[in-house]
């Protein structure tokens, strides 16, 4: 394990874009950014245009992992070469969502099943490299049932760094996530691949349980997707969010918002923005009504009156 326990913001799709990561960066930065999910066929199709815009960032989002996903090999190793000249700090392959719409086509955590592909992502990724950058995968314990010869497989791929879901694809998030597997992966890591740092991902909500479950299964860090929701604040392992006044948070989101539209314009639908009104409308008399107010507005001059409105009461 790591002295320090490395903290990752998760990579999640429509959230974790630059506006978002510049906002948590200015309240308190993870060790570790990830892009939103960057689909590596659309990349080096004709609809490149729209794609890149998932890579857009600022020199505030540091150090920042692109992760991608996507079929074809070649159009990894195509993309890989790009992401180096585009500075970033790593790349990360997405092989454990379980979105059907995504993994009916075999990708992510479909190539679970199809390691002869996965192979030839994976040498197609790392020869695009040619290691100037780290490299990592996040993945998940498994299909239907833990599997650990998967892991076995990532290991022997000579990765930087394996981010495990502690949950199969089956199971998605419906179930607690099992922790405990861990103990096998890190023996594992440690007979195979003692280089690789083990990161573990699924059900963590604070630094403080994050150092611990780091601690218990010598781990090298955590990484933390849903748990920003509920504390922006969260990577201060603090508590400070719950300090936040209903006028701060309310300020935050106009914040959110101006950076968001300066940032995205008409490029991204402002319905986007629903996503975030859990984050700072909340702990307050009348949240969740006046969430249901931001959630229809339908321009951003709307959304931007309502929350003025809402400090002048």
């Amino acid at each position: 394990m790591a002295s320090n326990p490395i903290f990752i913001l998760a990579p999640m799709d429509d959230v974790t874009d630059t506006v978002f990561r510049q906002i948590i960066a200015s309240l308190s930065p993870p060790d570790v950014f990830f892009t939103e999910f960057v689909n590596v066929d659309g990349l080096q199709s004709p609809g490149r245009e729209q794609v890149i815009k998932k890579l857009k960032h600022t020199n505030k989002e540091k150090p920042l992992i692109a992760q991608i996903w996507g079929r074809k090999p070649d159009n990894y190793e195509k993309t890989a070469n790009e992401l180096v000249d585009m500075g970033f700090d790593g790349v990360d392959i997405n092989m454990g969502c379980p979105v059907k719409t995504v993994t009916k086509n075999g990708c992510c955590s479909a190539l679970i099943s199809d390691r002869k592909l996965a192979k030839e992502i994976i040498d197609s990724t790392k020869k695009g490299l040619k290691g100037r950058i780290p490299f990592s995968i996040k993945t998940r314990l498994g299909q239907n049932e833990i599997d650990y010869s998967w892991i076995e497989f990532l290991l022997h791929q000579g990765l930087d760094r394996l981010t495990v879901h502690a949950r199969t694809v089956k199971e998605m998030s419906k179930v607690p996530a099992h922790w405990d597997a861990m103990t096998e992966v890190v023996r594992l890591r440690d007979k195979i691949s003692p280089k690789t740092q083990i990161i573990l991902n699924g059900d963590i909500t604070s630094i403080k349980q994050g150092s611990e479950l780091t601690k218990k299964y010598n781990l090298d860090g955590v990484m933390i997707g849903r748990g920003i929701f509920r504390d922006p604040l969260l990577f201060s392992g603090n508590d400070s969010w719950k300090s936040f006044t209903k006028e701060q948070k309310i300020n935050l989101f106009i914040k959110h918002i101006k950076l968001y539209e300066k940032t995205w314009g008409d490029s991204r639908k402002v319905h986007v923005l629903n996503k975030f009104c859990k984050i700072y409308i909340e702990g307050f008399n009348g949240a969740k009504e006046f969430r249901e107010q931001l959630m229809a507005a339908e321009s951003y001059d709307a959304l931007l009156n309502l929350l003025d409105k809402s400090l002048i009461q």
